[in-house]
C-alpha cells in the first residue's frame, strides 16, 4: 500500500488520467476507433527530443557552455542575468524541463562561489527566476515544451507562423526579466573570477565527447525536420531510435515515460468523451469564445500539458489554447510541471527556506502573469 501511494505522490497526473480514461471506457467500451485518437505523431517526436536532450545533458554541453559564459562575468547584475537568460533561451530549444534540470543545481554551485552572504541573499530569488524564465522562453517554439509541441500539430501551422504568434509575449518576458535580473544584482559587489575548469580537462573532455556532440546535434536536426514537416515522422523515429541503442542505449532509460504514457491516457479520455454528444456539448459552452482564460485558469489546478490535451478535443482554437497553456504556466507550483524540478532542488539544497521560496514563486509568477494578460488584453 506504501508503494502505491508513493507511486500516487511521485505520478499524480499519470494516475488521474489514467482513472479518467478508464472511467470513460466505461461509457464507451474499446472499439475500432480507438487507435484513431492517439496522437502518434507528437509522442514519436517528444520521444526522439527526450532522447536527445538525454544524450546532449549526459556529455555535459549545456554545463560547458554556461561555465564559458560565467568566465566572462564580473558584476552581480552580469551573474544574474548569465544564469536566468541561460534557462530562457536555451528552453526555447532543449524544453524548459531540461534547461532546470541542467541549470538550476549548476546556480547551487555557482552562488556558493560568492560566499554564504551573497548565496543566501540570491539563490532563491534567481531560481524564481530561472523558473520563470524557462517557462516563458519556451513558448516561443514548437519545441519548447510538450503542449506547444501538441497544439503545434493540431493546429497545422508553419514554424514560422507558431513563433510569430507568441513573439509579443516572448518580448516582454525577456524586457522583464532583465529588469529585475538587474535590479536583484544591484547590491552584489563586483568580483574578480568565477572558478573555471581547466583549459586542459575542458580540451579532454571536448575530445572525448566531440563523436556524441555531432551525432546527438544531427538527430536533433532531423527531429526539426520532422516537426517542419519536411521529413516523415516515422523514419525519423526509427532512425533516432536505432542510433540511440547502438550508441548509448543507457540514454532510453532517461526518456519520461510517465509524461508519454500521460498523453496517451489523456488522448483515450478526450476520444471517448468527445463521442458522447451531451457530455462534449456541456464542455464546449464553456471553452469556445474562451480558450485563453479557460486555459489559464484550468492550468493552475492540473497543469497546462494536461489542459492542453483536455481542452484541445472541444474547441477549434488552437492559437487561443496555445497562448493560454503558455501562460497559464505561470501562477501556482503545480501550473508547470516543470517547476516542480525547481522547487525539488530548493527543498534539496535549502530545505528550511522552502515556505519562503514558495511565496516568493508565487508573488512572481502573479506579477510575471499580469503583467502578460495585460498585454494580451491591449494586444487582441
Amino acid at each position: 500500500m506504501k508503494k502505491v501511494l508513493a507511486f500516487f505522490r511521485k505520478e499524480t497526473v499519470l494516475c488521474v488520467a489514467l482513472m479518467l480514461a478508464l472511467f470513460s471506457m466505461f461509457l464507451v467500451p474499446p472499439d475500432g476507433e480507438y487507435p484513431g485518437y492517439i496522437d502518434f505523431r507528437t509522442l514519436a517526436i517528444l520521444f526522439c527530443l527526450m532522447c536527445v536532450m538525454a544524450g546532449l545533458q549526459k556529455i555535459g554541453v549545456f554545463n560547458r557552455i554556461a561555465r564559458k559564459l560565467l568566465g566572462r562575468v564580473r558584476s552581480g547584475s552580469g551573474l544574474v542575468l548569465t544564469l536566468v537568460l541561460l534557462c530562457f533561451f536555451s528552453s526555447m530549444l532543449i524544453t524548459n524541463d531540461v534547461a532546470l534540470i541542467t541549470f538550476v543545481p549548476f546556480t547551487f554551485i555557482v552562488l556558493r562561489m560568492l560566499g554564504t552572504e551573497q548565496e543566501t541573499r540570491l539563490l532563491l530569488p534567481v531560481v524564481v527566476l530561472q523558473t520563470i524564465g524557462a517557462n516563458l522562453g519556451s513558448m516561443l517554439t514548437p519545441v519548447g515544451n510538450p503542449q506547444n509541441l501538441y497544439l503545434y500539430g493540431k493546429a497545422g501551422l508553419s514554424i514560422g507562423a507558431f513563433v510569430m504568434l507568441m513573439l509579443p509575449y516572448t518580448l516582454l518576458s525577456l524586457v522583464l526579466l532583465i529588469t529585475f535580473c538587474i535590479w536583484q544584482g544591484r547590491a552584489c559587489p563586483r568580483f574578480s573570477k568565477l572558478e573555471e575548469a581547466s583549459s586542459q580537462e575542458t580540451s579532454r573532455m571536448e575530445k572525448k565527447a566531440v563523436y556524441q556532440l555531432m551525432c546527438y546535434l544531427a538527430l536533433f536536426l532531423l527531429c526539426l525536420l520532422a516537426v517542419g514537416h519536411i521529413l516523415p515522422w516515422q523514419a525519423v523515429f526509427f532512425v533516432v531510435l536505432i542510433i540511440i541503442a547502438a550508441a548509448d542505449r543507457h540514454i532510453l532509460t532517461k526518456v519520461d515515460y510517465s509524461l508519454l504514457l500521460t498523453f496517451v491516457a489523456f488522448f483515450v479520455f478526450i476520444g471517448n468523451v468527445g463521442r458522447i454528444p451531451a457530455f462534449r456539448a456541456f464542455l464546449q459552452s464553456i471553452i469556445v469564445g474562451r480558450e485563453v482564460y479557460t486555459a489559464i485558469v484550468a492550468s493552475q489546478i492540473i497543469s497546462n500539458v494536461p489542459a492542453a490535451l483536455l481542452l484541445s478535443g472541444f474547441t477549434g482554437d488552437m492559437a487561443g489554447l496555445i497562448i493560454g497553456t503558455n501562460l497559464g504556466g505561470l501562477g501556482t507550483l503545480i501550473a508547470s510541471m516543470a517547476s516542480l524540478i525547481s522547487y525539488k532542488n530548493v527543498a534539496k539544497e535549502a530545505g528550511g527556506r522552502r515556505g519562503k521560496y514558495i511565496a516568493l514563486f508565487t508573488v512572481g509568477n502573479l506579477v510575471f502573469l499580469a503583467a502578460l494578460l495585460i498585454m494580451h488584453l491591449l494586444w487582441t
